[in-house]
Order: structure tokens, then sequence, then C-alpha cells
């Protein structure tokens, strides 16, 4: 990748952008883990008699299941295009 700006570092907005480009399903993934921390926190005055720690692992389980969820879509997405869909200019 070409950096605009020979000498300096990419900041953290131009870098996000930069792979949000190369990997539209990083976002679904970042949107997805930002909704199961959102309704987690919102779920954890309701845990009922659940511990705090036992709720924050199956939290912890579903974050990450959620962005490797959409990671593995965006592979998948990606194969496809790569290899299936792939039009013939022979």
């Amino acid at each position: 990748m070409v950096n605009h700006h020979p000498g300096l570092e990419e900041d953290s907005g131009d870098k996000l952008a930069r792979k949000a480009r190369e990997s539209p399903f990083m976002l679904i993934g970042l949107a997805g883990l930002i909704a199961v921390c959102g309704i987690g926190a919102y779920k954890y005055k309701n845990r009922g008699e659940m511990s705090t720690s036992v709720f924050l692992m199956q939290l912890r389980v579903a974050a990450q299941g959620t962005v490797v969820g959409a990671l593995s879509l965006g592979l998948a997405y990606s194969m496809a295009n790569e290899y299936i869909f792939k039009k013939k200019d022979d």
C-alpha cells in the first residue's frame, strides 16, 4: 500500500479506513463486538444468581464468536469470489 505522506506514520483513522476497504467484514465483526458488549452491559444487572466471573466468561465467548464468525464469512466470500465466481479471461 502506498503511503500518501512519505516519512509519516499512518494514524489510527487512516489505518482503520484502509483495513475497512481491504476487509469489509472486519467492520461487521467490530459492530457485532460492540453490540454484544452493549447487550452484555445491559444484561449484567439482570444476571440473577450467576457470578460475575461466569457472566463475563460467557460474554467473552459470545463476543469472540461474533467476530470470528464475521471474519470467517468474509474469508469465505473472498475465496468464493476468487475461485468459484472468477470470470474466465482466457
